[in-house]
């Protein structure tokens, strides 16, 4: 993310690397001061001044890279969701390494919260401040939600069968998992509750298993309806199928039995009012 460890300072003079990396270097420390300024004081209050001055740089430098604030967050926004999406890819291993497939999904999502834990500033542009950012950054956030709905729904695919678990019902389901993820953080985020994000692991593991869970109940197969009696149901009511039972003729009245001078149905159950 910006917030990553920089790279080494670049030499000047005759030593000076090619014009490329001298420009990376630069937006590098752009994109950690654009991260730093924008949780600092959101995205609404921040300026280019700022921005260029936490560089260490001139105003001039900051519109040299970006034709404004927009445009930062923007670039600043692409480049945390690939870095987000390329360190959990390096950080899950493979399938094989875990028993089972909670497991693998317990794996992956304290990677995701670990490595927003670990860059606090880009997790706020990326979760937070993006949204402010004008219908062009949501849109671009709604494309970055996509992705991860993708790989989610790809993962599950691929890798829930081998451990007998269920597979996802559909899109939607996935994306209703990363939706609420991307939601919990951002409110973790926003207001410090609770006071470590990775705190959230176990809500969002049951927020996953539960919607997978839901979708095998919804595909099993229909139990038998509760109107159709079978034999053995049958038999611990008291009846055999083929045997019919006998019905008290229209207008019969029950037994009736007399206690204490008040006549009373045959089960002595009192007469109402006693």
């Amino acid at each position: 993310m910006a917030d990553a460890a920089p790279p080494p300072p670049v030499p000047r003079g005759r030593h000076a690397p090619p014009i490329a990396v001298r420009v990376e270097a630069q937006r590098h420390r752009l994109f950690t001061a654009a991260g730093a300024i924008f949780a600092r004081v959101g995205y609404a209050d921040a300026t280019a001044e700022a921005i260029s001055r936490e560089a260490g740089m001139s105003k001039a430098t900051f519109y040299e890279h970006f034709a404004n604030k927009e445009e930062c967050i923007v670039a600043l926004f692409d480049r945390a969701a690939e870095y987000v999406l390329r360190e959990m890819a390096r950080q899950l291993g493979s399938p094989d390494e875990v028993a089972s497939y909670e497991e693998w999904i317990a794996r992956s999502v304290s990677s995701f919260l670990g490595i927003l834990a670990a860059h606090p500033d880009s997790a706020q542009t990326l979760l937070v401040e993006i949204i402010g950012a004008g219908p062009r950054a949501v849109a671009r956030r709604d494309d970055v939600v996509d992705r991860f709905t993708d790989l989610l729904l790809r993962d599950n695919a691929a890798v829930a069968p081998r451990f007998g678990h269920p597979c996802f019902a559909s899109r939607e389901d996935a994306y209703a998992c990363v939706g609420a993820t991307f939601e919990l953080v951002s409110r973790q985020l926003r207001t410090g509750q609770p006071a470590d994000p990775r705190d959230l692991g176990p809500a969002l593991g049951r927020v996953i298993h539960g919607v997978l869970h839901e979708a095998a109940r919804a595909s099993a197969p229909a139990s038998p309806s509760s109107s159709r009696r079978s034999p053995a149901a049958g038999a611990a009511r008291g009846w055999s199928p083929g045997v019919r039972r006998s019905r008290r003729p229209s207008g019969a009245r029950s037994p009736t039995r007399s206690i204490g001078g008040v006549l009373s149905p045959a089960s002595g159950i009192p007469p109402r009012g006693c």
